[in-house]
């Protein structure tokens, strides 16, 4: 049955000020003081998002937030009206966005001599200085007229920008306002986000640099769009240069788009990569000092996995060498999060291959496909703003000495030779060649990682959960045969209610029927509807391959929310298969089992080891062994787990037996170290059981499938390790198992497992494990430890005993 007329449905997300009130309780009068306990349910409370850290920015942490501002409440960008004008009457409501435009400010600040700047810039004068002395012996090389070392600098910097055009912004800008209305019902900004942004851009001489995930290609004209609405500035915006044609490069460049020249990348070492890389890196100087704000996406266009891209750590590079050289004093980073509803031209081409440029054609093509469907809603949502030398002074020298190597780490788990792992941290280097920032040092470049990957964390964490993503999970993780309307609806109350108390907001608001009915229409081409002789109706999700990967394309938006209890989830159903190896694996979650926290803290760490940082958006600034502690902290307070006495020990609160010595209980202070160890010691006994209450074993198993896509790939990567030759190069091995994860998905119908980005993951993983071994090319080849078909099996089963289901 096709979803056509649903009625009346709410136009989502748009939540009065009024209805954000909190619903405050007065705690008892009885202990002198007067506490609020805030009870968090659909329509009444909102948390407010993005806190900065306190550990690496405390200063930031304190400023640029105040108590008022989560009460500001929601603005729709996109609904302009007269209001919005200088003007009143019949014909300013007809051309309202067109006179809206009109009065949004351009704040450029991009100097008139700016080629002349470049050109004498230090950097770029000492290149070409050493390409004249190298070229001394040959006299047509000495004759070159400055006319021509100046051309080939503004050959170099027409290829990074163009100059702005006041003209094609404003009718582009009229265009996205009038395409943006067709395409969603809201696109809804936080007015007390907008606040801390705005505070942050009247610091003098510190420019703005917001740092975005990055969900589509649409991400790349609304974010500079709704920065020029609320006047904030039209900020320079990074795009790929490879992956658009000339023609939409050059429109891309005069409405305020930057490219990373492709000599950079292409020809690090010539006389044109160095020319290219001076040019560039005085470019990003200049844009700094004019204080105009800069857009980074430090994300790659991926289907739900937030995963760091190369030329976003490109841009950040540039960015904190800047600030390293004295060139601005500060900058202040703003992470952004995306949330759409369903995202238009979604990159579904690269689950299966690299995308090809996107030009006019194919633009036009995308506009003409996405106003025949409907899109639902946008929600944007700024991070609190930090200071990078702050960042910087707090995090250059904080850096774990106490590192090894993953395969050091874990291959000894792996092979059954260690069962333990000792309080070691994973050696981890992101961004490892930063070919347009030559003079960082070592222990700069790990920085750039640090930070790239502490801001897409904040970017991730900050963004709002849509209605789409919670009925998709449902319908995936939860009812993958199918459910009755009235019981879906019952689950995503439910699941809204989880998501909430986890300090992450959704991005919607209305009536539960509305929201449900919303979603659905929106996922009409993955689902089926079956109505019913007694009034209820069947939502079942197809089994088709398109339909499984755009559920779960949605899904995974919802892992990082519920990321810690995953892992536990995982970990729990490993200890089980270990202890109970004949139970049914149904079984697992409702097994009456005690388990002691030394094994559990161990388990979470083997798994937290084996999954990329990336996915698991663990702040460089928190230990792998602190994270472990919390997943263990959450799954305690969600009620997963249960204390459990151990059998023969005293109670914890008993004190009958206990003899009192006739002076006060205080220590003297040499007696602390052991009390803190007996303490540990007593810690490592406690024991826990899995809950049986309510939905526990349910929601233990939905857990746990939100991470079974990346895992399953990592167990079907292991199973291919004996069906490949080698050596092969490493985008052909990538190729292969592409192809590999495809037919096993045709099997059994897990379309979410034959996803590129995650087979590239577990390709990257086992290089870090050991696994394969990476020769210049690059060529892989099989480990000789792993050549053993003994080992290989033992791999597949240390995979396998978290996706036993």
């Amino acid at each position: 049955m096709a979803l056509t007329q649903w009625g009346s449905a709410t136009r989502i997300l748009l939540a009065e000020e009024k209805g954000q009130q909190r619903k405050m309780k007065a705690w008892p009068s009885g202990f002198g003081v007067k506490l609020e306990i805030v009870t968090p349910f659909l329509g009444k409370y909102r948390p407010f998002v993005g806190r900065c850290c306190q550990t690496c920015t405390p200063k930031s942490w304190q400023s640029s937030f105040h108590k008022h501002l989560p009460s500001l409440g929601f603005h729709s960008v996109i609904q302009v009206t007269e209001e919005n004008t200088r003007y009143r009457g019949w014909l300013v409501r007809r051309l309202c966005y067109f006179l809206a435009i009109l009065d949004w400010k351009v704040h450029s600040n991009t100097p008139k001599d700016l080629q002349e700047r470049i050109f004498h810039n230090k950097r770029v004068q000492a290149v070409l200085s050493l390409q004249a002395s190298q070229a001394r012996g040959d006299g047509s090389l000495l004759n070159r007229s400055l006319a021509q070392w100046r051309s080939k600098v503004q050959s170099v910097l027409g290829q990074i920008q163009s100059p702005l055009s006041l003209l094609i912004l404003r009718l582009c800008s009229w265009a996205l306002l009038r395409l943006l209305n067709r395409m969603f019902l809201n696109v809804l900004l936080h007015r007390g986000q907008l606040e801390m942004v705005r505070r942050a851009a009247q610091m003098p001489d510190v420019p703005l640099v917001f740092l975005s995930t990055h969900k589509s290609r649409l991400d790349g004209l609304l974010l500079p769009f709704l920065l020029f609405s609320q006047g904030l500035g039209l900020p320079r915006v990074t795009w790929e240069y490879k992956d658009y044609a000339p023609g939409l490069r050059g429109l891309l460049s005069r409405v305020g788009g930057v490219f990373l020249p492709p000599g950079v990348e292409h020809a690090p070492d010539s006389e044109w990569g160095a020319l290219c890389r001076a040019v560039f890196t005085s470019y990003v100087e200049e844009l700094l000092k004019s204080r105009q704000p800069l857009l980074i996406f430090l994300e790659e266009i991926s289907p739900g996995r937030s995963r760091l891209s190369t030329a976003g750590g490109e841009w950040l590079a540039l960015v904190l060498g800047a600030v390293h050289a004295g060139v601005v004093p500060d900058v202040m980073l703003v992470p952004v999060g995306m949330a759409y509803d369903v995202a238009p031209e979604a990159p579904h081409e690269g689950l299966l291959g690299p995308a090809q440029p996107f030009g006019l054609c194919s633009c036009l093509l995308a506009l003409r496909r996405a106003l025949a469907r409907e899109f639902g809603c946008v929600r944007v949502d700024f991070a609190q703003p930090f200071s990078l030398q702050e960042y910087r002074a707090n995090s250059l020298f904080r850096q774990s000495c106490s590192q090894k190597s993953l395969e050091e780490l874990l291959l000894p788990v792996v092979l059954g030779k260690s069962p333990d792992l000792l309080d070691w941290e994973k050696s981890e280097e992101w961004y490892p060649e930063l070919r347009a920032s030559t003079e960082l040092k070592a222990d700069e470049r790990v920085l750039v990682g640090r930070l790239g990957l502490h801001s897409l964390s904040a970017g991730v964490s900050c963004s709002a959960v849509m209605a789409v993503a919670i009925t998709s999970a449902l319908l995936l993780h939860k009812h993958r045969e199918g459910v009755f309307l009235s019981c879906l609806m019952s689950d995503f109350s439910w699941l809204v209610e989880e998501t909430l108390l986890r300090n992450c907001d959704v991005g919607f608001s209305g009536q539960l029927r509305d929201l449900v009915l919303r979603a659905l229409s929106l996922l009409q081409g993955c689902i089926s509807l079956h109505r019913l002789s007694r009034g209820d109706v069947l939502v079942a999700p197809r089994e088709t391959e398109a339909a499984v990967r755009e559920l779960s394309w949605h899904s995974a938006t919802l892992l990082p929310v519920f990321m810690c209890e995953a892992v536990g989830a995982c970990a729990i159903k490993a200890l089980l298969v270990e202890l109970l190896p004949f139970l049914d694996p149904a079984e697992l979650a409702t097994a009456d089992v005690v388990l002691s926290q030394q094994e559990l803290h161990g388990k979470i760490l083997v798994l937290v080891h084996l999954l990329p940082r990336h996915i698991l958006l663990l702040q460089p600034c928190q230990s792998a062994s602190c994270y472990s502690q919390d997943v263990l902290d959450k799954l305690i307070q969600c009620g997963l787990l249960l204390a459990e006495e151990v059998p023969g020990e005293r109670l914890a609160c008993d004190t009958a037996r206990r003899c009192f010595p006739q002076r006060l209980l205080w220590k003297e202070m040499e007696d602390f170290d052991d009390s803190d160890s007996d303490h540990e010691q007593d810690s490592g006994k406690r024991c826990f059981k899995v809950s049986q209450l309510d939905n526990c074993p349910d929601f233990l198993l939905f857990l746990s499938s939100l991470l079974d896509p990346l895992l399953k790939t990592f167990e079907r990567a292991a199973a291919f390790l004996l069906q490949s030759d080698w050596p092969v190069p490493e985008l052909e091995y990538v190729e292969k198992l592409q192809r590999f994860l495809l037919s096993r998905a045709r099997e059994d119908g897990s379309f979410e497992c034959a996803d590129r980005s995650l087979a590239g993951s577990s390709v990257q993983t086992f290089k870090e494990l050991g696994v394969l071994r990476e020769q210049p090319g690059p060529v892989l080849h099989l480990s000789e430890t792993f050549s053993a078909a003994e080992n290989r099996q033992r791999l597949e089963k240390f995979i396998w005993q978290f996706t036993s289901t």
